[in-house]
């Protein structure tokens, strides 16, 4: 039976951060394609001769796959040479950038979007295991707080250089932007992070037919949300296959190791609780815009200058919370983290028209430090409550969650602002929905707590 990945004589070896440097500016290219990309739909759609509902695809043929392939993709990486699986997932990121900037015709895009989202997804699955094989249990908090901090600043500023660079050189030039990243992230990795000798195995048909029907269920849940308010009836039907292909998932014998993690308390109830406290996108993404242009009567430009300030509080925070959760408990830390973020946002129930834009602005400050107290260290909990040999498909797990939780969370607060009829009183129905499933989340971090046999990482 494999036991918890926890602090062992490994603890005495010095860390090695240079791999989780390389990480940082992987997990950047990756987690920012969608913003940058969204920059240049307008004039792909222009060039390419396309409507606006078909360049959303320039979108969903990244995230479908990369979101898809996690799982397996992290089953993949625990029987493989994380070395050789990340200098991969650069390779074919870039290789696939290129192709993105030179397409003929819109499809040729979407299907080099779509390998971009599959090598994508393998950064994804080594995320967890380069952190573990870098640095010892009592600093992985630090070390995740970091990669968040670059995540973080590279997304400030990736939205401004994605804009100049439309303009300047077209949207072709845009997908060439991150190029220089992902050779500074391929150098580094083949330079410092370990191999294991593993190589890079073969996909057999079991693990084939895991990534088609895991990938299968996860891909129509995504449009089933992405879907629902426009065409009803098709959000309908592609729930129910998720459901049965899900269902079909559990009953395969290669599917019971990672249940089995799942089932765990310490595991399953914090990834419920990572699930419900993301949904937070539903109010940056959906309820922030329409309350700032339609109350506040404000240009959108300044939704993102409002934003800017919930980055900027995120940034240098994730460090201090990734020394907290190493020094006094990653699930104390992260359950902080809940608790401002749920006390924050009900600050947002007594925000109106005349409230100003410092009035929004000291509320998303304190929302981005609660993100940070929570995002990092709840990581590094799972981490350690996840067993060794399990770690990547964990990994692939968790990033899954937080996929899901990007399309369900907008979806609800759209409903909800529905549902309220919109203006004011959509935003406070919005609002208030997302406080009562933040509750709900820090209930199921308390759920998830250890109640015995805590170390300084659990």
């Amino acid at each position: 039976m494999t036991q918890p990945h926890t602090p062992t004589t490994e603890t005495a070896a010095p860390p090695r951060w240079a791999p989780v440097f390389a990480l940082a500016l992987a997990m950047v290219v990756v987690t920012s394609d969608l913003m940058l990309a969204a920059v240049a739909l307008p004039s792909i759609g222009t060039d390419l001769s396309v409507g606006p509902a078909a360049t959303a695809w320039v979108l969903l043929g990244y995230a479908l796959p990369m979101s898809a392939a996690a799982i397996p993709a992290g089953r993949w990486a625990d029987r493989a040479d994380i070395r050789k699986v990340f200098l991969l997932s650069m390779f074919g990121v870039g290789a696939a950038s290129v192709l993105v900037a030179v397409a003929p015709t819109f499809w040729f895009l979407i299907a080099a979007r779509f390998v971009q989202g599959l090598a994508g997804s393998l950064v994804l699955s080594v995320y967890m295991p380069i952190v573990a094989a870098a640095v010892s249990p009592d600093r992985r908090g630090r070390a995740i707080g970091y990669i968040i901090t670059v995540m973080t600043i590279g997304s400030m500023v990736g939205a401004p250089l994605g804009g100049l660079a439309v303009g300047a050189f077209g949207w072709r030039g845009l997908f060439l932007l991150k190029l220089p990243v992902v050779a500074a992230a391929l150098w580094l990795g083949w330079r410092a992070i370990p191999g294991n000798g593993k190589g890079l195995p073969v996909p057999d048909r079991v693990l084939i037919r895991d990534a088609v029907v895991m990938g299968g269920a996860v891909a129509a849940i995504l449009l089933a949300f992405d879907r629902i308010s426009e065409q009803p009836v098709l959000s309908a039907v592609l729930g129910a296959v998720a459901v049965v292909l899900a269902a079909g998932w559990l009953r395969l014998r290669s599917s019971a190791p990672l249940v089995a993690v799942v089932r765990r308390r310490t595991i399953g109830m914090a990834l419920l609780g990572l699930f419900l406290m993301s949904f937070s996108i539903g109010l940056i993404s959906f309820l922030l815009p329409y309350f700032v242009v339609d109350e506040m009567r404000l240009s959108p430009a300044m939704t993102g200058v409002a934003l800017l300030f919930l980055s900027g509080a995120m940034a240098p925070v994730a460090p201090i919370a990734g020394k907290l959760a190493d020094t006094f408990g990653a699930y104390k830390v992260a359950v902080a983290g809940a608790v401002v973020s749920v006390a924050t946002l009900a600050t947002m129930l007594t925000i109106d028209a005349d409230s100003g834009l410092f009035g929004l602005i000291w509320r998303l400050v304190l929302i981005g430090i609660g993100s940070a107290l929570f995002n990092g260290p709840i990581n590094t909990a799972l981490m350690a409550a996840t067993p060794a040999d399990a770690i990547g498909s964990a990994g692939g797990a968790f990033a899954t969650v937080r996929t899901l939780a990007s399309t369900v969370g907008p979806a609800v607060t759209a409903l909800a602002w529905t549902v309220g009829g919109g203006g004011m009183t959509g935003f406070t129905i919005g609002v208030t929905t997302l406080v009562v499933v933040y509750v709900a989340g820090t209930v199921a971090l308390l759920a998830a707590s250890p109640s015995r046999g805590k170390t300084r990482t659990a």
